[in-house]
């Protein structure tokens, strides 16, 4: 059965546990330290930033700004693993800019990182958390986009996701997360502006 363990307890965490719960996967929060603030819920195992990973899949649901220090940390551990991206390096300050290079994505930038046999998969970055916790999105099920550049990786991805009542599309390598950053960060944007609902967002219909 698929383990998978999330670094980082906010809300994307919690969506993504919900997620995971759903299809029948072991489930690893990590969170910053014991007093960081997340709700324990029965059927996850909590630990705090260096423990060691039990998961078979690994979320980085935390800012891309912390990507070196948890690489860093996590080196040892890292590789053979399948590392999921969900990030939306979006300027806050402006709403008004993605902080990757222009020419690459956070995915890629991770995957510089990472040591060798790690596997990195973009997936959820274009889901509002919301969207994951019920599996739907408006009368639709949920669609989730990933990217990669590894058959194995992605497969195990889009099992995970299939698993919990979703659908999960293939967009192509890694170099596709590019793309899938910009549908986040104009998602978002949609959203703060009231002209899209957090509850729903973009929808890919069958």
């Amino acid at each position: 059965m698929t383990s998978i363990s999330i670094i980082g307890s906010g809300k994307m965490s919690g969506a993504i546990a919900e997620v995971a719960l759903r299809a029948g996967a072991g489930v690893q929060i990590i969170k910053r330290s014991a007093d960081s603030m997340s709700a324990a819920r029965a059927g996850l195992d909590y630990g705090v930033m260096g423990d060691e990973l039990s998961g078979d899949l690994v979320v980085l649901a935390v800012p891309y700004s912390a990507y070196p220090g948890i690489v860093e940390r996590y080196r040892d551990q890292l590789g053979e693993r399948v590392i999921i991206d969900i990030s939306n390096p979006i300027d806050f300050s402006t709403y008004d800019e993605l902080r990757s290079p222009a020419d690459s994505s956070t995915a890629a930038e991770l995957a510089q990182l990472l040591p060798e046999g790690a596997a990195v998969v973009k997936a959820f970055n274009v889901n509002l958390g919301d969207t994951l916790v019920s599996g739907t999105n408006g009368t639709t099920p949920t669609t989730v986009l990933y990217a990669g550049d590894y058959a194995d990786a992605k497969m195990r991805v889009a099992a995970l996701i299939e698993a919990s009542g979703m659908r999960a599309v293939d967009a192509g390598p890694l170099t596709r997360a590019r793309e899938l950053e910009a549908m986040g960060f104009l998602q978002i944007i949609m959203a703060a502006l009231g002209k899209t609902s957090y509850e729903s967002g973009f929808a890919l219909l069958p």
